[in-house]
């Protein structure tokens, strides 16, 4: 049978593997474990080229841009996921980062049958979100070829919006189509075309890495803290409090006052605390040092 994903290295039989389904479970997890130790040292040589990516998405936020994951499948709900976590990590609007997928919501669940297969479907999607030219869109494809992503890559550059290509094969269609192309070869999964393996985690260690990048780039970052965390719940509240208290040094009420008077914003308590200065104070140093912790206490920006 001639196909063209014949192939693709994701379409490959892994002869480490062949023999797995005569294994005991620990040993079929030793052999599945053996694979996944590769993604990171795979993942290394890529970093430059990742680096360009994250450059290219923090000037679009900088310009009021959007970012936008476009996937099919575990590629589509891995941009899903990486974008809806954004909001309550960094305290982004839903709108900044955003995840989409073909077939719709309701294929972050189910499978929806040929939904990936129009490349007119892709366009579309993005006209209804619509994209702009300082926007960046990441199209996600473990094959490099699923025509969905294709079409929203293609209609990106034609309106001059930065594309980024992230895909597990080399030399596929999504290179021609894309500023920044990351080409994440895994090699052949421990169950052939699983690419939810090897490959779906390649993909979920790079989004990580573009949107946290971009993040810390944007300063919603305080040495290691999540500064700019909502805390909307019970565990937030404790987490945004025990941030301050390891930034700051500060005693139990000094943060419990900082933190009511900053109405819960971790950023302006730190500073608060670490400036000596009340919120309206910090608020406006923080403004001044365009979110920047560190400049908002030194009282630079």
């Amino acid at each position: 049978m001639n196909h063209t994903l014949n192939s693709l290295v994701t379409e490959q039989p892994n002869p480490q593997t062949d023999d797995m389904d005569q294994l005991p479970s620990g040993e079929i997890m030793e052999l599945i474990n053996r694979e996944d130790r590769r993604i990171a040292e795979l993942i290394q040589p890529l970093i430059p080229v990742i680096a360009q990516a994250a450059d290219h998405i923090v000037t679009s936020f900088q310009s009021g841009g959007r970012l936008f994951y476009v996937g099919a499948g575990t590629s589509g709900r891995l941009g899903i996921l990486d974008a809806s976590e954004c909001p309550p990590t960094y305290g982004t609007p839903p709108s900044m980062v955003q995840g989409i997928i073909a077939g719709g919501f309701r294929a972050v669940k189910d499978p929806v049958e040929g939904a990936e297969d129009s490349e007119e479907a892709g366009v579309m999607d993005l006209k209804q979100h619509g994209l702009r030219a300082n926007d960046v869109v990441v199209g996600i494809a473990a094959s490099g070829r699923t025509p969905y992503v294709l079409g929203a890559m293609n209609y990106a550059r034609q309106l001059g919006a930065v594309v980024i290509g992230l895909s597990n094969n080399a030399g596929t269609p999504m290179r021609a189509l894309s500023d920044v192309s990351i080409e994440a070869v895994m090699g052949p999964e421990v169950v052939m075309g699983s690419t939810r393996m090897k490959a779906g985690t390649a993909q979920k260690m790079i989004l990580n890495m573009l949107t946290t990048t971009a993040m810390i780039r944007l300063g919603k970052v305080y040495r290691n803290f999540m500064v700019d965390l909502n805390p909307s719940n019970e565990k937030l509240v404790h987490r945004a409090k025990r941030m301050i208290q390891l930034a700051t040094g500060a005693q139990e009420n000094e943060i419990e006052q900082a933190f009511t008077a900053a109405n819960g914003h971790v950023k302006t308590a730190i500073v608060m605390l670490m400036a000596d200065v009340d919120a309206d104070e910090a608020g406006r140093r923080l403004e001044n040092a365009d979110g920047f912790v560190r400049h908002a206490i030194a009282g630079s920006g």
